[in-house]
């Protein structure tokens, strides 16, 4: 008899969570590689164990959904259906195709063909065809490779981040950065804090800091209010989430954190720390209203402009990116065979899409990875769940839109790419004055994004300074990898085909 079919779930947020549970209860194995030390991503983050955490639901909503995918995770691992791998960087997704070779697909290459919608029947006679590479551990200097018959990707999304003045200070941290280091680290970033930007995320961001103990100067919201009326069914339609923002005001009200609406962070101020920040209003065009500046002093600045999909491995391995968001059809799954998104990578929409998501894609893959045509009527629940939420988070988008015209704040000396502090004056001379024409000319003549962080940061601040569309960056790697783990990693396969062969 031959051994179950093997899934890799990359990512053990919510999406990668509801997949594997839903996949390993259908018969098919499931190995979840996940770069933290813990289940449950950055919306269920975990303190350490180790910091004797008393009472951790304090930082969190929805616990009960949490505690139903911990339990269930915990228990799929003890009846040896799923393999759970922590701290596993994946920085590439090898595909094997039909001839046994593995490509390097960048979508939109010339050859590179989208295959036909029925050609999803895995896993073949050949053996597994992915090998997902991932860096171990904190140092990440070794490298792992897992087989695949499958895979799902649940990699979640990352924090935009657009400069200013003054963001570069010691101080100055994003949104989701504050929240890690309160639920991961428990942990305040400052004793005096200012949060600002746009988004849904800055109201738990404000209320667990000022629950924590942190004095919270204001919370600075660029958003029109006026939009919030545009989409009033929209989002009346979803009592629940108007509830939790409720909840969520009421605590603003109880820890007396002053709600600034219109207004925008314009400068940072500091001798070798951040000391101060000045807000402005904005007038209906995004602008900054001259004479309306605002000077808070304060020793931390928690600052964010929403979110964006992480798409590097389906990027590499050829799947289709729609804008910013990894494309896929009503299961969940790419156009790329044997691969399935789901979570914040095929769009950002929260956490209830992701479970929804997460859900119908594992069920999806559990049916075909055995030969099966799902029957859609199994997931009809979380098919409108999944509808009713990207209506939700569409609403949400077009409400929390960063200032138009902020890129008229930058000096000329802010940097916009701080891995190799290029300034803003370079950006504009590559456009005004060399002829670039879209953010790679602009990358190739400033080195903007060519860092560490491969223009993580610096892509959506680069883009909308120089006036560029913004896009997807297609790197080659999900991550920076070691020279040392590129030479071993041939041996690295060779074990695992050693492994995939005798699985016990």
């Amino acid at each position: 008899m031959s051994a179950s079919p093997v899934l890799a779930v990359i990512g053990a947020g919510p999406a990668g969570l509801a997949a594997a549970l839903a996949a390993a209860r259908r018969g098919v194995r499931v190995t979840v590689l996940d770069s933290a030390a813990q289940a449950g991503g950055q919306f269920y983050r975990q303190p350490a164990g180790a910091l004797g955490a008393r009472r951790p639901k304090a930082l969190h909503h929805q616990w009960r959904t949490w505690e139903r995918l911990r339990d269930g995770l915990a228990e799929e691992i003890a009846a040896g259906r799923i393999t759970y791998l922590t701290e596993r960087h994946v920085w590439f997704v090898e595909r094997r195709t039909s001839e046994g070779q593995s490509p390097v697909a960048v979508p939109g290459q010339a050859g590179v063909a989208a295959p036909a919608p029925d050609a999803y029947a895995v896993p073949g006679p050949a053996g597994p065809r992915f090998t997902v590479h991932a860096l171990l551990g904190p140092g990440q200097e070794r490298s792992e490779a897992v087989r695949a018959d499958a895979v799902l990707l649940a990699t979640g999304g990352y924090e935009k981040v657009l400069p200013f003045p003054g963001w570069t200070l010691p101080g100055v941290v994003t949104a989701g950065g504050a929240q890690a280091m309160l639920k991961g680290g428990l942990v305040l970033p400052g004793r005096v804090a200012v949060v600002a930007g746009t988004g849904p995320l800055l109201m738990p961001v404000a209320t667990g800091l000022a629950a924590a103990g942190a004095e919270v100067a204001a919370l600075v919201e660029s958003a029109d209010p006026k939009a919030f009326a545009r989409h009033a069914a929209t989002l009346a339609a979803h009592p629940d989430k108007l509830v939790e923002g409720a909840r969520y005001a009421g605590q603003l009200l109880r820890h007396r954190v002053p709600l600034v609406s219109r207004y925008a962070v314009v400068e940072a101020h500091g001798k070798g720390a951040l000391e101060a920040v000045t807000i402005a209003a904005l007038d209906s065009a995004g602008r900054v209203r001259p004479g309306t500046e605002r000077h808070i002093p304060c020793d931390t600045l928690a600052v964010g402009h929403g979110m964006l999909p992480h798409t590097d491995l389906a990027e590499g391995l050829g799947c289709r990116v729609e804008g910013l968001n990894v494309a896929v059809d009503a299961e969940q799954r790419t156009d790329v065979p044997g691969v399935w998104a789901a979570g914040e990578t095929t769009g950002i929409g929260g956490s209830a899409l992701s479970l929804a998501e997460g859900h119908i894609a594992g069920r999806s893959a559990a049916a075909r990875l055995r030969g099966r045509t799902p029957d859609p009527r199994a997931w009809a629940a979380a098919a409108k769940s999944r509808t009713k939420m990207r209506e939700f988070g569409a609403a949400l988008a077009a409400v929390y839109v960063p200032p138009a015209h902020w890129a008229e704040q930058l000096r000329d000396d802010t940097l916009v790419c701080r891995c190799e502090e290029v300034p803003a004056s370079a950006v504009r001379e590559a456009v005004a004055e060399l002829g670039a024409t879209d953010a790679r000319s602009v990358k190739l003549l400033t080195r903007a994004g060519m860092g560490w962080c491969q223009g993580r940061m610096c892509s959506a601040a680069v883009a909308g300074l120089s006036g560029c569309q913004e896009g997807s960056a297609r790197r080659p790697f999900a991550r920076p990898v070691p020279l040392g783990v590129l030479a071993r990693t041939t041996d690295d396969d060779a074990q695992a085909d050693a492994d995939a062969e005798d699985p016990s």
